[in-house]
């Protein structure tokens, strides 16, 4: 072993024992060789004396390596020496009176051989080596090895040059163009007749060669002359290996390959649909068998999908009558044989049975009436879908209790049925009846059938008839056609014994949900509708994500049916009464019960419930509430470390709950038509304002406060406003720029509900807020760089944006007067400095716009008209002198002011309205003058 050699086997030595200071010598010494002038002869002497693999497979790479580099610069006796002495290794032809055994090397190591041939014939073939592949045809007669060889050699080339699975460049697609035609001038006939005596001859007695063969057989057929295929002697002979009982079911498999590679070839349609009939693949049909896991099964369903699929693409190119009548007669042979496919086998990745099935059904809308083999296909299809959505019973536990591989499992569902929930759609629109029938008789199976052990069935079958209603319009929902009625009735009278299944639970009540502008028309459901969501199957479900969820979706229901429910609101309450109850104990579940409030709230809060009653209800709900909060804020200086995060989380749902419970009375209820409700509401806001006393910095309670005060003012109204100084002071007191921002959204709430009515609330609050603000903000131009990026920066910002906004409204509500008050006026430059500077510069546009139309309506209050005096000394002269110049001009002629853009058009539109209202405001006060 000499030195080369040496180097070459430390280079690939992967052991931890491996000194690496060795290995990176060794590393560096195997590259200097291969800038030696006579690596190439180097290379091909170690492959014909050598047989250490990793000497082989690193002489092979160098050599393509270096053909691939510098076959321009080489002379033409090197290229030639390299030509004659590669081609001699692949036909086990002597070198220099040498035998080379690299063909009795590993698999990886021919393959290596056969892309150093591939380099060789895309600088050389045909120009100048131009019969390196009939060259190699003769030395096919000396076996299984050079066979084999030559398999390798054209998938190479197909890998390496001719395929279009892989992202090629021009020139590589040129070079593989100049290959493809001179093959198909040249050789490609003597090439097929081989492959077909070697299958002939080697069938029985060397079937892995013929796998091989046909094999790389497939690969061509897209681009040779489909003659030398489709003819009296290879057809038959595919077909024969296919169905010949005893043949190795590879072989078996590389031929069906080959069948699909002759029907997936592109060509003219009539062409096509001849070729298609010609194949009679209904021969093939019987060998899809229950053994749906072997290969040879798998390879039979990709040939037979992809018939199909040709033929519904000929049917839909082709015009003439009889064409449609050919394709539809081999569709209607080859899809039976489709759908079983589809629900029993493993799908091929290339075929989308969505995208093949949606094609079908929509040659169908131009059938009408559809005859009775088109209606069983219907049917077919119909139960494809309800296969295809079914999901894996191995996966039925993680569903149930939602663990990782749970969650990833439904997400990939939700996203796999998309496509067959649109394909349902358009199949219930060509045969809505034929829709219908299969999913009541889908329904009515996984009733009959219904055990713990069915929760997919089950599942499947309600999620179709959600599908079902999701595809109805309101109209066809409301007047309840076809089977509608008796599919409600069942739906909402079953109780599947599965139902404690988390999937089942869930898509039940989801169902029963999408039909409520059935039952909204068909009130006799409603007690139906009641019992699914407050048993054990919805709202009392032991699973608490199917419970929260039921939740939810029953105070939907609510909203949706409401005055329908008048006369069981006392069966209602009943029923919900150990759920409210959790929140008027000292120590109940931490689950949310907002929607429950919320729903018992549109019950009790419609003005149809007698006065008395209402008042009785919202009293039995808000009084112990109520009463807990004090409770809680009376004992809060002698909570433990231990009680206290508990009694915050508490208070906080309990807030949100009273919030959920308001949002059900109206303004005109609470305030003109039954005041005592409104009253009740303000000794509830009494109490929760003390919240904000007793526990001044604690961030969620704060939040949660802050939500119930917006809450108030739609419901309260005006009436609201003896309980805002305080509550606005205490806010303000603790706010961080993150609480600032909902602070700033409870203002802009109350400016435009009540206008100028909020002046001297606003006028008091104000410079407190400009203060905190300006003093927060100038923060963020002290950041540059990565310290602009933090969580901070970024809520300054989110304050920024909102402070604009808060402006706007302001200045929009007639109470630009507010900025002009003693204890603001100090504040007012660095209002006019930060709106010119966001005018100019900001990368929003949108904001840009804001500040530009504040400044409008700042002239308009400001800026004197004539004979009148100037309201804000030296605010005309800013906006003429300052404004009109860096905004109306150099903003405007600044290169980042895209013309282009529909929204910068809408700025220059605001930007030329101020400048107009400028230039009036100063002819105003030169006539003035």
């Amino acid at each position: 072993m000499d030195d080369v050699e040496k180097a070459i086997l430390i280079s690939f030595d992967e052991s931890v024992t491996l000194d690496s200071g060795l290995k990176s010598q060794a590393v560096n010494f195997c590259q200097r060789i291969k800038e030696t002038p006579s690596i190439c002869s180097l290379c091909i002497e170690k492959l014909c004396f050598c047989k250490l693999v990793q000497v082989q497979f690193w002489c092979l790479q160098t050599l393509r390596d270096v053909i691939s580099v510098k076959y321009g610069s080489m002379s033409l006796e090197e290229k030639n020496f390299i030509r004659k002495s590669v081609f001699s290794m692949a036909c086990l032809e002597r070198i220099d009176g040498k035998l080379c055994a690299v063909l009795e090397s590993p698999t990886f190591i021919k393959n290596k051989l056969a892309q150093v041939l591939v380099i060789l014939v895309y600088f050389e073939y045909p120009l100048i080596w131009s019969s390196v592949f009939v060259d190699f045809l003769p030395h096919l007669s000396k076996g299984a090895v050079l066979i084999d060889m030559f398999s390798r050699l054209l998938n190479a080339l197909d890998d390496e040059l001719i395929s279009l699975d892989y992202p090629r460049t021009p020139e590589e697609v040129a070079v593989a163009g100049r290959v493809k035609d001179a093959m198909r001038q040249q050789c490609v006939a003597q090439i097929v007749r081989a492959w077909y005596d070697i299958v002939s001859m080697y069938r029985s007695s060397d079937p892995e060669v013929c796998t091989t063969v046909l094999d790389c057989m497939r690969r061509y057929i897209s681009w040779i002359d489909i003659g030398l295929i489709v003819n009296d002697a290879f057809i038959p002979l595919l077909f024969e290996l296919i169905l010949l009982d005893g043949l190795s079911e590879q072989l078996r498999g590389a031929a069906a390959g080959c069948v699909l590679a002759v029907v997936s070839k592109r060509m003219d349609a009539q062409s096509k649909l001849t070729l298609l009939k010609s194949l009679q693949i209904s021969r093939v049909f019987g060998l899809i068998s229950d053994d749906n896991d072997s290969e040879l099964v798998l390879k039979v369903a990709a040939l037979i999908t992809g018939y199909a699929v040709e033929v519904l693409e000929c049917s839909k190119r082709l015009n003439s009558e009889d064409a449609k009548v050919v394709s539809m007669e081999l569709l209607d042979e080859v899809l039976p044989t489709v759908f079983y496919v589809m629900q029993n086998c493993e799908m091929d990745a290339a075929f989308s049975i969505v995208q093949f099935l949606s094609g079908y059904v929509a040659t169908m809308k131009t059938l009408s009436p559809l005859q009775e083999k088109q209606m069983l296909h219907i049917s077919q299809i119909l139960e494809v879908i309800r296969t295809q959505i079914r999901y894996d019973p191995m996966y039925r536990n993680n569903l149930d209790i939602l663990d990782k591989i749970g969650m990833e499992e439904e997400d990939r569902m939700v996203e796999f049925r998309k496509d067959l929930f649109v394909l349902l759609r358009n199949v219930g629109r060509v045969a809505p009846e034929v829709t219908q029938i299969f999913i009541t008789n889908s329904f009515a199976s996984a009733i009959a059938s219904s055990s713990d052990r069915n929760v997919e069935e089950v599942e499947a079958a309600l999620s179709l008839l959600y599908a079902l209603g999701e595809s109805m319009t309101d109209e066809a929902m409301r007047a309840g056609t076809g089977l509608l009625s008796e599919l409600v009735t069942n739906l909402l009278s079953t109780r599947f014994p599965c139902h404690s299944n988390r999937i089942v639970a869930l898509v039940y009540l989801e169902t029963i949900t999408r039909y409520m502008k059935f039952v909204q028309e068909n009130t006799q459901y409603i007690p139906l509708v009641l019992a699914a969501f407050h048993d054990e199957r919805g709202i009392h479900h032991p699973n608490i994500n199917v419970s929260r969820r039921a939740s939810y979706l029953f105070m939907r229901v609510v909203k949706l049916l409401k005055s329908k429910l008048l006369l069981f609101i006392e069966m209602i309450l009943q029923s919900l009464q150990d759920v409210v109850a959790r929140f008027t104990s000292m120590n109940f579940a931490s689950e949310d019960g907002a929607h429950i409030f919320e729903a018992i709230g549109l019950l009790i809060g419609m003005e149809d419930v007698p006065l008395e009653k209402q008042s009785d209800y919202l009293s039995s709900l808000l009084t112990p509430l109520c009463q807990q909060v004090e409770a809680m804020l009376m004992n809060a200086k002698i909570l433990t470390p231990e009680e206290y995060p508990l009694k915050i989380a508490n208070i906080q749902q309990i807030i949100v709950a009273i919030n959920a419970l308001s949002k059900g009375f109206s303004e005109r209820l609470a305030t003109a038509s039954r005041p005592a409700i409104g009253h009740m509401f303000k000794q509830t806001l009494d109490v929760l304002l003390q919240i904000l006393v007793v526990f001044p910095k604690v961030e969620p309670l704060r939040t949660k406060v802050l939500s119930f005060i917006h809450r108030m003012v739609d419901t309260l109204g005006a009436s609201v406003f003896p309980y805002l100084p305080k509550a606005l002071e205490q806010l303000l007191a603790e706010s961080e720029p993150k609480e600032m921002v909902g602070f700033l959204l409870l203002l802009n709430q109350l400016i435009c509900k009540f206008s100028t009515l909020v002046h001297d609330i606003l006028e008091e609050v104000f410079p407190a807020i400009a203060g905190r603000i300006f003093s927060a903000i100038r923060r963020i131009a002290d950041s540059s760089g990565p310290e602009a990026n933090t969580e901070e920066i970024r809520e300054l910002l989110e304050l920024q944006k909102t402070l604009y906004t808060f402006l706007h409204v302001i200045t929009t509500h007639d109470l630009s007067s507010v900025f002009l008050s003693p204890k603001s006026l100090g504040y007012l430059t660095s209002i006019m400095q930060l709106l010119l500077h966001t005018s100019c510069h900001h990368k929003d546009i949108n904001t840009r716009k804001a500040c530009v139309q504040i400044f409008i309506r700042l002239i308009k209050d400001w800026c004197a008209r004539p004979y009148g005096e100037e309201k804000v000394p030296g605010f005309q002269s800013f906006m003429i002198e300052t404004f009109a110049t860096n905004c109306c001009l150099y903003s405007v002629l600044d290169k980042s002011f895209e013309f282009g853009d529909a929204n910068t058009l809408i700025l220059f539109g605001e930007i030329v309205l101020a400048r107009m209202e400028v230039l009036f405001s100063d002819s105003s006060i030169k006539m003035a003058k």
